[in-house]
């Protein structure tokens, strides 16, 4: 059994076609899903499976938030032991209670947080005694990377390391850029214990936010996949540390993503 907690491992999408982006999804990423009962709103939630197992869920957005004029997005799930003790004490290290702890029946209880800069992620705790285990390394479909746009970077890292026990790695120069600092979401410092990234929200992203790497077995096929299906790469093939290649997309409905994978050719 995995411990989930202080660690993201279930990744959403909220979106203005649910049908379309399973269709999408499904032939980039290789993701099959499977309806799982309804949302708080009435709407049919569609469970996602990758090569090792459920991870995610796609849904429609919200009407209430749709109204206020939410567009598509990719959201994730940190566990939690306790939603409304980890809520409250999130609050008072700097961070913003977006929604108020709530259960979901069948599901478990979860509150919807902002980090210091503005970054929206959810937490989570289970009704189950904790079954889901955490992917192995790199496993196709499942979310290989996990990279922060911070609308306030110092104040951000401090938040992570300090309530969620993260390791931090090595902080990578960037230039103008600034600093691209990796993160464990075991309290390691190894390289190859690394999760995820943080760097200061470039002045193109229109907002502070999390963006998750999905793998993909060929990058290059994969692109194709994306440009084939109506989706837009908007950076990259680009090779990272490693000899994975990486880019960053937006789908047919408009949510950003991002892959991770080989390039086999």
């Amino acid at each position: 059994m995995t411990d989930l907690n202080g660690k993201f491992f279930w990744y959403e999408l909220m979106t203005s076609d649910p049908e379309g982006a399973i269709r999408f999804y499904s032939d980039v990423v290789g993701w099959t899903t499977e309806p799982f009962g309804e949302d708080l709103q009435g709407d049919t939630y569609h469970v996602i499976s990758a090569s090792a197992g459920e991870m995610g869920g796609i849904m429609a957005i919200p009407a209430p938030l749709k109204d206020h004029g939410m567009r598509p997005w990719w959201g994730g799930y940190i566990g939690s032991a306790d939603v409304d003790a980890d809520a409250k004490r999130l609050t008072e290290a700097g961070g913003s209670m977006k929604r108020a702890p709530e259960d979901i029946p069948g599901v478990g209880r979860f509150a919807v947080m902002g980090d210091p800069g503005g970054a929206i992620f959810m937490l989570l705790k289970g009704e189950g005694p904790g079954e889901m285990q955490a992917a192995p390394a790199m496993a196709n479909g499942h979310v290989g990377w996990h990279e922060l746009y911070s609308g306030d970077f110092d104040k951000d890292l401090a938040f992570y390391t300090s309530q969620f026990g993260w390791g931090k790695g090595e902080a990578m120069d960037m230039g103008p850029m600034g600093s691209y600092q990796l993160f464990s979401m075991s309290g390691a410092t190894e390289f190859n214990e690394m999760a995820g990234g943080m760097m200061a929200r470039p002045t193109e992203m229109p907002m502070p936010l999390w963006l998750f790497y999905f793998v993909v077995p060929d990058i290059d096929e994969a692109v194709e996949r994306v440009k084939a299906g109506g989706g837009t790469v908007l950076n990259g093939p680009m090779e990272v540390p490693g000899g994975a290649w990486i880019i960053q997309g937006s789908d047919p409905q408009g949510a950003m993503f991002a892959l991770v994978g080989m390039r086999n050719g």
